[in-house]
């Protein structure tokens, strides 16, 4: 994406044995150049692979592939910038599910289930670890719910076993729910918000959860599937509606009135990523084979064209992640690869 070439490669990329899904980077400063790949298999059986990139030798390898049910609807790594932490990443599927990373056995810590009294289990669409308090984790469902839990990570570098408790769940939607993401307003640890087929961003708080407050209403009622909000400015927040080629930028002071779109997408959007160490810098990507980096300094004032544009993508962009510790780099995953883009 940068203009100017220097002896390190601006693009390293990776082919998973199978199609991917989701991934997402480290946080840890001593795994500079780690993601987790989800596969996307039209079956139960489905895999997670850690990569990591020698600098050296400009490859990516595997470091653990380990089975998972269904194919992952989300991956994160514990937001854990100093590596005081065990090092934990979790899934969302069917079920909640936090591992331990091992070169080369990854394995399961515990498996966080709500609906302890059925056999019936509603798939969670999405998950957001809280960046402010690692121990809280939110969940988003079909069933119409968020659930807030409670971690408890183990000592920092014993054995202990990690578990989890339900904090808090609440129905969050008229329907099913898609995604959810703690906002960093007020100390960061309390607020988020959450959309879903239903076209609503809400936002809740967890110390008054008896009313929620309407951030936004798609007007056709178009369900909205993705929702980010800006790292460094917690007033603003992203989101994209189903079959949509646009993002809509919100502003959390002037509810229900979008203060940008981005629409210059020619396919579906898939992915948003704000900039984490920039207020103003969103990536996008989608369908159209596209990741286009725009800036959005000049709001209100309508954004006309990204200020970088990756077209080389052969296939629809289906996840992008901004490294939260590597702010000169983007990762996308399209057909079998991923590929991390110099910014």
């Amino acid at each position: 994406m940068s203009s100017t070439a220097g002896k390190r490669k601006e693009i390293y990329k990776y082919l998973a044995p199978w199609p991917l899904y989701s991934m997402n980077w480290s946080v840890r400063p001593d795994k500079r150049f780690r993601l987790a790949l989800g596969s996307f298999i039209e079956e139960y059986n489905n895999k997670v692979q850690i990569i990591s990139l020698d600098e050296d030798t400009s490859e990516f390898s595997a470091k653990s592939t380990f089975d998972h049910p269904y194919p992952t609807t989300k991956i994160m790594w514990i937001p854990d910038s100093k590596g005081i932490y065990p090092d934990l990443l979790a899934t969302s599927g069917d079920y909640l599910r936090v591992w331990r990373a091992g070169e080369p056995d990854t394995r399961l810590e515990c498996v966080l289930n709500n609906n302890k009294n059925s056999d019936f289990c509603a798939p969670l669409t999405s998950f957001d670890w809280n960046e402010v308090d690692p121990n809280l984790v939110g969940t988003s469902s079909i069933d119409t719910t968020c659930t807030i839990w409670g971690l408890e990570t183990g000592q920092p570098h014993g054995r202990t076993h990690v578990a989890g408790h339900v904090k808090t769940q609440l129905i969050a939607h008229d329907k099913e729910v898609y995604d959810i993401a703690f906002s960093r307003a007020g100390g960061g640890r309390d607020m988020f918000a959450s959309v879903g087929a239903d076209g609503s961003v809400r936002m809740f708080d967890l110390r008054h959860l008896e009313h929620s407050t309407i951030i936004y209403e798609d007007p056709t009622h178009t369900a909205l599937l993705r929702l980010a909000w800006n790292k460094q400015d917690p007033n603003y927040l992203a989101t994209v509606a189903m079959d949509s080629c646009e993002v809509i930028i919100l502003d959390v002071r002037v509810p229900c009135t979008p203060v940008a779109r981005l629409s210059n997408h020619r396919a579906c959007v898939n992915g948003i990523a704000w900039a984490p160490h920039s207020s103003c810098h969103i990536c996008t990507a989608g369908d159209d084979h596209q990741a286009l980096i725009w800036d959005i300094q000049q709001m209100p004032r309508a954004i006309e064209d990204p200020i970088l544009a990756y077209t080389a993508a052969e296939g629809e962009v289906n996840q992008i992640q901004w490294g939260a510790t590597q702010p000169d780099w983007i990762a996308i995953c399209y057909n079998k690869a991923c590929e991390i883009l110099r910014v």
